[in-house]
């Protein structure tokens, strides 16, 4: 990304602001995913990959954030997420984020 603007930009439409609210794990929200795409739901697959996109922003996790939002890309064709332009970048902007506001 080349800019701050466009990284918060994808984060904004990507991250939840308090992760400690969502009441799944990150694991079992990639299953549901992977169960409604399998099931051919793709609107509820679609859903649940945001989900475990979001999370694994809150856990740091860059390998995962681009792996759910390419498959988000996939199952919601014409969908675009700009945070796999630079997914390091905006994890590392959601870290700093949530170190600051998320204390304890």
């Amino acid at each position: 990304m080349a800019n701050s603007q466009e990284t918060y930009e994808a984060l904004r439409n990507t991250m939840f602001l308090d992760p400690r609210k969502v009441d799944i794990s990150l694991s079992d929200a990639a299953e549901q995913a992977k169960q409604h795409e399998k099931e051919g739901d793709l609107v509820k697959a679609k859903v649940w990959y945001e989900i475990a996109g979001g999370l694994a922003i809150h856990k740091g996790d860059v390998k995962k954030v681009a792996e759910y939002f390419k498959k988000c890309e996939g199952v919601a064709q014409g969908t675009k997420y700009t945070i796999l332009k630079n997914p390091e970048e905006a994890v590392a902007k959601a870290q700093e984020y949530y170190k600051q506001f998320l204390k304890g």
